[in-house]
């Protein structure tokens, strides 16, 4: 059996990666969070190898492509700097997601010039030919900051699945955003779309206040998720615990 503590994730070949996630699978059974609160220095290691267990059906039935800037259709308008563009097709079609977050600006008409701006953007484009139409998008932000913004999509979050097998695409996107100058728990979202349906997961980072002690952690589900197939639920919650130990990165 491999031991993931013998391999730099630069050195995994893709045969190594999926011995290491059916070991993960066939041992832990999803309960390597255990070892997320026990193990800090290894969490983004295990949050990569969760997330490629997580999204690794899905990969074999949508055929997901990274794209740069320059790859993108001329007549797709977004704000900001982009984070990550990716495009697949399903049932539905051709589809193109776009993650964008701003630059933080000063805050105008501001008390002094520590006062801050930012925001973050997930758009969904549906491309046929030189056609392309907007099917949604998401838009926070955090205004009047005068000390640490956090505003970022969590990386490696994000998943595109087809849970419910009927072909078209569920896409998950996870971010903070929160203005705060200590070391509380940060408020953490869940925002998954099939078609043009909107499904959330609220709820506050998990941060450690002593040896053995933990504050935050929880969330809930909106109304669409509680009436929704229970898949989706499971879906949401086992990416919730995978991302929800707080790193500090903003």
């Amino acid at each position: 059996m491999i031991d993931i503590y013998d391999y730099k994730l630069t050195t995994l070949t893709p045969n190594d990666i999926s011995k290491v996630l059916y070991n993960i699978q066939k041992i832990f059974d999803f309960k390597l969070i255990i070892l997320l609160n026990q193990h800090s220095m290894s969490m983004k290691i295990y949050s990569l190898l969760f997330s490629l267990i997580l999204t690794q059906h899905c990969l074999a039935q949508f055929n997901l492509t990274n794209i740069d800037e320059e790859a993108i259709p001329k007549n797709i308008k977004y704000t900001g700097n982009i984070v990550q563009a990716v495009r697949w097709i399903d049932k539905s079609g051709n589809n193109l997601v776009i993650l964008t977050t701003t630059e933080k600006s000063k805050t105008i008409n501001a008390p002094d010039d520590s006062y801050s701006d930012g925001a973050l953007y997930a758009y969904h484009y549906m491309i046929s030919g030189d056609s392309t139409r907007l099917t949604w998008k998401t838009h926070d932000f955090v205004k009047d900051c005068p000390v640490d913004m956090f505003l970022n999509f969590i990386d490696n979050s994000f998943a595109v699945t087809d849970l419910d097998k009927d072909g078209e695409a569920e896409v998950w996107i996870m971010y903070k955003a929160s203005c705060q100058g200590d070391v509380s728990t940060i408020p953490m979202k869940i925002i998954m779309y099939q078609e043009n349906k909107k499904f959330a997961v609220r709820g506050k980072t998990r941060v450690k206040v002593s040896e053995n002690e933990y504050m935050g952690g929880e969330f809930t589900f909106d109304a669409a998720f509680k009436n929704a197939p229970i898949k989706f639920r499971q879906y949401a919650e086992k990416l919730w615990q995978v991302y929800k130990i707080e790193t500090w990165e903003q």
